[in-house]
């Protein structure tokens, strides 16, 4: 049997979790109208969402939603209150610690003392060990996520049914807001009711991106377990499996298609595609070689791009020098975990020598 956890609303409801709810929904936010306004205040905002909490009367407001372009492709940004955010927050803190013990090593995305750059070194490591690579990734992964599928696997840990309930109110105010976003797909078994089941978690919440991790925990058991692939690894819905031998990844892309539709999802057939480590690997905006790194021409694109317009709106006056300054250098931050040095130099003298033009 799973290990159920009890009384954890509780903990969730104190002042003190609350108020360091709020400290890490601000990070980093601290200028926007909304946060400026909750911290104005920011006792009695707290107080008042924990008396809400403890009465069972909190309900989550209105999203924001707006469109960005991340490389090359539209996605649809979900906004909540800030009030809203310091509850997700606060709930994560709760449900985080149950699930950290139990994801796999190799799993990178949202999670403490991870991230993209620990995702780059660990796929080359493996890809200085293994002769081919199998890529997978997930279709409309965030639109696609299932809240029947997704309640089933937190209530097989949780056995409160208070958090249950308020993990109820949150997938219910996020359920519509990609439904323009998803393409309907039919699983063996469905009827034609199918459509109407509640899907989808909003892009830019706390709890999406904690989610996201617990719905795909079964699949990375399954290809550490059943599959028996040692050299694994995963970043949100992007996958990068290892071997010595191409039969071996053919025959994991068949099993993973079908596993996959179990938790309603599909991948991209026709990307999933079994290519020797040596030509490189397309991963998180980098090709990645056994023994080398680089940037993908996109990212350079975007960032001069970005930059450009940076300037002009230094030279109106729409933004400080500080401003273009972190810009350039979070770039230059990130590039630099890549063989990029002769970009960089070649690229900034470039942008530099235009602005001393300008």
């Amino acid at each position: 049997m799973p290990r159920t956890f009890r009384h954890l609303y509780h903990r969730l409801c104190s002042f003190e979790h609350v108020f360091e709810a709020y400290r890490r929904a601000r990070r980093g936010k601290r200028r926007r109208p909304d946060v400026a306004a909750f911290e104005f205040r920011c006792e009695d905002h707290v107080h008042q969402l924990v008396a809400e909490l403890q009465a069972g009367t909190y309900r989550p407001g209105a999203y924001r939603s707006f469109r960005v372009t991340e490389n090359g492709k539209q996605r649809v940004i979900s906004a909540a209150p800030f009030r809203d955010r310091v509850v997700h927050h606060a709930l994560c803190a709760v449900l985080e610690p149950i699930w950290e013990p139990r994801f796999i090593f190799d799993s990178y995305a949202s999670r403490p003392d991870k991230g993209t750059h620990a995702a780059l070194k660990r796929a080359q490591h493996f890809a200085r060990g293994h002769r081919y690579a199998l890529q997978l990734d997930v279709q409309q992964f965030f639109p696609s996520i299932d809240h029947t599928i997704l309640r089933g696997l937190l209530v097989h840990h949780i056995a409160d049914d208070q958090i249950m309930q308020l993990i109820d109110l949150i997938l219910a105010g996020g359920a519509d807001l990609l439904r323009s976003e998803y393409r309907m797909v039919y699983f063996p078994g469905d009827d034609l009711f199918a459509v109407n089941r509640p899907r989808g978690l909003p892009i830019g919440n706390q709890t999406s991106q904690f989610w996201s991790n617990c719905y795909l925990h079964p699949l990375d058991l399954f290809i550490k377990q059943d599959l028996g692939c040692r050299a694994y690894l995963r970043y949100c819905d992007d996958f990068l499996l290892f071997a010595h031998d191409k039969a071996t990844l053919h025959a994991w892309r068949t099993a993973l298609i079908d596993y996959v539709a179990t938790l309603r999802l599909t991948v991209h057939v026709k990307r999933a595609q079994v290519v020797p480590v040596a030509t490189g690997l397309p991963f998180l905006g980098w090709r990645v070689y056994p023994y080398r790194r680089r940037l993908k021409r996109r990212n350079v694109i975007a960032f001069t791009r970005r930059f450009r317009r940076l300037r002009m709106r230094y030279a109106t006056g729409q933004c400080t020098f500080a401003d273009l300054n972190a810009s350039v250098q979070g770039w230059v931050g990130h590039a630099q975990h890549g063989n990029t040095r002769a970009l960089r130099r070649s690229l900034l003298k470039v942008l530099l020598s235009k602005r001393s033009n300008a």
